[in-house]
C-alpha cells in the first residue's frame, strides 16, 4: 500500500522538508513537498490516496488552520502535525481539527514512520470506525466518576495543576488517575487519547 499512497510534506523550513522527504522516501514510500500551506491548499482537492505531514508553525497559514480549511472543504486526508513549540492546547486543537497525530520535534525516525504507517490505515479503514467506538465506550465505562473527569480536563488541554485545583484535589491524585485512564484506555498518548475521546463525541452528534 505503501507505494500507492503520495505523503504530502508541508514545512515552510527547507531542511525540515528535505530530511523527512529522504527519510520516508527511503523507507518505500511516495513523496512530494511543498514550502508552504497555501501551495498545498491549491493542489489538495481530488487527492484521494494521500497523506499530509504539516508543520504547525508556518508563516502564511497554521498546520491547525489548514486542517481546519481542508476539513471546510471536505478534502478527507489523514494529517500528522509536527512542531517544535508543542504544549497541551495545541495538541488538543490540532486534533479537532481533524490531526490524526500530533508529534513534537525533535523526534526518533522510527516515530515519524511509525504515525505514517498509522495515517495509511486510517486511510484504508476511514469508512468503518463503528467497531473502533463501541470498544472506545466499552472502555470509557470501566472509568471510575473521577477518572472521567480528569480524563475531560486532560483533553480540554488543562494542566495537571489546574485539574487538581478544579476538582480540589492534589497534583499527584490527577497523575495517578491520568496514568489509570491511560491503561484503561489502552492508549499510550495524549493525542491517541484525545482522537479516542473526539470519535465517541462526532458519533453521538
Amino acid at each position: 500500500m505503501s507505494a500507492e499512497v503520495v505523503i504530502h510534506i508541508v514545512d515552510d523550513e527547507e531542511v525540515v522538508r528535505n530530511s523527512l522527504a529522504f527519510l520516508l522516501s527511503i523507507s518505500g514510500y511516495a513523496v512530494r513537498v511543498h514550502d508552504s500551506a497555501t501551495s498545498f491548499l491549491g493542489q489538495a482537492k481530488g487527492l484521494t490516496s494521500a497523506c499530509l505531514i504539516t508543520d504547525l508553525r508556518m508563516p502564511d497559514m497554521s498546520g491547525v488552520d489548514l486542517l481546519k480549511r481542508m476539513r471546510a472543504e471536505n478534502i478527507m486526508i489523514p494529517a500528522i502535525v509536527i512542531t517544535g513549540h508543542g504544549d497541551v492546547p495545541m495538541a488538543v486543537e490540532a486534533m479537532k481539527a481533524g490531526a490524526l497525530d500530533f508529534l513534537e520535534k525533535p523526534f526518533e525516525d522510527q516515530v515519524i514512520i511509525g504515525a505514517v504507517a498509522r495515517a495509511i490505515e486510517a486511510l484504508e479503514t476511514q469508512s468503518d470506525a463503528s467497531g473502533d467506538v463501541a470498544v472506545i465506550r466499552e472502555r470509557l465505562a470501566q472509568l471510575s466518576e473521577r477518572e472521567k473527569q480528569v480524563m475531560q480536563g486532560v483533553v480540554a488541554g488543562q494542566s495537571n495543576k489546574t485539574i487538581a485545583y478544579n476538582l480540589e484535589i492534589s497534583p499527584r491524585t490527577v497523575e495517578v488517575h491520568r496514568a489509570n485512564v491511560m491503561t484503561k484506555m489502552n492508549c499510550k498518548s495524549l493525542p491517541e487519547l484525545v482522537r479516542m475521546v473526539l470519535s465517541v463525541r462526532e458519533a453521538q452528534a
